[in-house]
């Protein structure tokens, strides 16, 4: 049975792709900041006959606890074939680049790419034991700099001097990451699920969960001829999906 650890999985997005891929077949790691919350998580998931999965603590901006969430996996699995880096936070609204506090900086980078970085490098010996490991973090359309100097994009006018910087940072460093692994059988792609209505944003999104877990686990399932190193957001472009830098 293959084996996925999703950060920030306890609610929204992260609880629904952890649903998706646990219907596809999926032994699913859970993973939760707070363990009672991934706990009430698994829980609801094992009532639907979902019984595959099991929470793990992680609190992704502290190295202590993610190293002892990968030791806590390597207990239970020698492999594991997806990672999906899913944890993050907005650092609260508004965000101007002239008056917001530099420690509003420094959280939000900490959750949104220091700890994709944290996380990837302590699970990397994972999962280069599966024969076709995949990597997706999870990014924003917002992160694209072509898109926000384009006075004609629809959310030209939705800025936020920290979270969409922290995303962007993310879009490079996947980008850093597929073409370090360029030669190995691992898939590395930033995927945006889209505006949805979940508590991140206040519900204020025009999607569903069900629509973002989609094309999270799209990613998470490409085959060996499947794309590596891309920016994806099906919401912008229905199409191939394929979004601007």
């Amino acid at each position: 049975m293959k084996t996925v650890f999703i950060t920030g999985a306890n609610k929204s997005i992260g609880f629904e792709t952890a649903r998706q891929l646990l219907q596809k077949g999926y032994y699913v790691y859970l993973g939760s900041r707070r363990l009672e919350n991934g706990q009430k998580a698994v829980e609801k998931l094992v009532d639907e006959g979902l019984k595959n999965v099991e929470t793990v603590q992680i609190d992704v901006s502290n190295e202590e606890s993610v190293n002892a969430a990968r030791a806590e996996i390597g207990k239970k699995t020698e492999v594991l074939d997806v990672l999906v880096n899913n944890a993050g936070i907005s650092g609260g609204l508004p965000q101007t680049a002239t008056g917001t506090d530099i420690s509003v900086f420094r959280e939000v980078f900490d959750t949104n790419l220091f700890g994709v970085v944290r996380v990837t490098r302590a699970f990397m010996d994972l999962l280069q034991k599966s024969p076709q490991p995949r990597i997706v973090n999870v990014s924003s359309s917002m992160a694209s700099l072509t898109l926000n100097s384009d006075p004609d994009w629809e959310y030209y006018h939705h800025k936020g001097a920290v979270y969409l910087p922290s995303k962007t940072a993310l879009n490079m460093y996947t980008l850093n990451l597929a073409y370090e692994l360029r030669d190995t059988a691992f898939k590395v792609n930033a995927v945006d699920p889209g505006f949805i209505a979940t508590d991140f944003n206040n519900h204020r999104g025009t999607g569903t969960v069900e629509e973002a877990g989609q094309r999270i686990v799209k990613y998470a399932l490409v085959d060996k001829d499947g794309p590596t190193g891309r920016f994806f957001s099906e919401e912008y472009n229905p199409g191939t999906g394929e979004i601007p830098w």
